[in-house]
């Protein structure tokens, strides 16, 4: 079984399992009261939505576990095997990168789970404290750069630079650390802001996805093919509950995974900072905030959008959330265009 049929398998089985866990999910979060809670300080049009079901992302997060585990299986009854051809890395190495990426999704899902749990069965509407969420996303996000470093998946191919081995001193070695613990957390952070509208976050993934589906076939590594079918197949299935006027929302529980998935596939790539053009407008979310409170600060009042992140901006500017998602996510197709030029113009195959 090839690359191809591997990632067809991946997309339509995380598709098929979490469009059809909507019909469970959504019915059994509304029995168990798990409806959203609209905070005052949003658009007042939002009110209308108080009470849709979160935590809806869970629908996703079992969706892109299924096809990844049953597409691994296949592909592998059938001879094949999740090493990459890409590179002289050995298959041990690649395999390993694989599972940690599953599993520093799935610890970042668990860490917005307990948020989303304090938040609406708790009653306490900010849920986590910033101090514990930051310090339960640090503990993952350490843990999953040992396991890239005790693997040796320490190797970043940069665009028209060429191959960059962090082992060979110390200084690299911080460096590596460092700066995927700041990658990490930042992309992870920045998917979430990026989920505040019906369809949003979901619409500007499936970008992504695709973008990772095409470098992974230019690479020849089926194991993130696979990753990257399950991630589409999941997000398109979740839209079909999740596009305006929602139907369930997929809490801090969906964009956190969703966050530590898309960043654990930067990392698969070999080139993590590719996720700069990959997730555009997740980072755009991100700089919008930034900005707005730093401006705030600096002219005790004043701001520069109408409101931050930047898609509630547009909101207020009397865009409709559908044509938010659409533009948005054009914008964010244009960006991972450009990742994929540099992928096969710029790397060292």
């Amino acid at each position: 079984m090839n690359l191809t049929v591997a990632v067809l398998i991946s997309i339509v089985i995380a598709f098929g399992v979490t469009a059809a866990l909507g019909f469970v999910i959504i019915p059994w979060l509304r029995k168990l009261k798990f409806g959203q809670t609209i905070l005052e300080i949003g658009p007042s049009w939002h009110k209308s939505k108080q009470g849709t079901p979160t935590m809806g992302g869970l629908m996703f997060i079992i969706g892109i576990i299924v096809s990844v585990i049953i597409t691994a299986a296949v592909f592998i009854s059938n001879g094949g095997n999740l090493q990459t051809d890409f590179s002289e890395m050995v298959s041990n190495r690649e395999n390993i990168l694989v599972i940690a990426s599953v599993l520093l999704a799935l610890g970042c899902g668990i860490v917005g789970f307990l948020d989303d749990f304090i938040k609406i069965k708790l009653k306490r509407n900010k849920g986590l404290s910033a101090k514990q969420k930051t310090l339960g996303q640090f503990i993952i996000t350490v843990s999953y750069v040992a396991t890239l470093w005790l693997s040796h998946n320490t190797v970043w191919n940069v665009p028209f630079v060429g191959t960059i081995d962090f082992e060979k001193s110390v200084f690299t070695s911080v460096v590596f650390w460092v700066v995927s613990i700041v990658i990490i957390y930042g992309c992870t952070n920045s998917v979430n802001l990026t989920d505040g509208i019906d369809g949003l976050c979901s619409s500007v993934t499936v970008t992504a996805a695709i973008a990772f589906i095409v470098i992974a076939a230019i690479q020849q590594f089926t194991g993130l093919a696979v990753l990257s079918g399950a991630l589409l197949g999941g997000v398109c299935g979740f839209l079909c509950w999740n596009w305006n006027p929602a139907k369930t929302f997929m809490g801090d529980t969906g964009s956190l995974f969703l966050g530590g998935f898309v960043a654990a596939l930067g990392f698969c790539i070999k080139c993590p900072i590719l996720l700069l053009p990959i997730g555009i407008v997740y980072v755009c979310e991100t700089m919008s905030d930034i900005i707005q409170i730093g401006y705030f600060k600096l002219t005790h009042g004043k701001r520069v959008f109408k409101m931050a992140p930047i898609h509630h901006h547009f909101e207020m500017c009397g865009w409709k959330e559908k044509k938010i998602c659409i533009v948005f996510s054009i914008i964010n197709a244009l960006g991972c265009a450009a990742a994929i030029a540099l992928v096969y113009f710029g790397f060292e195959m």
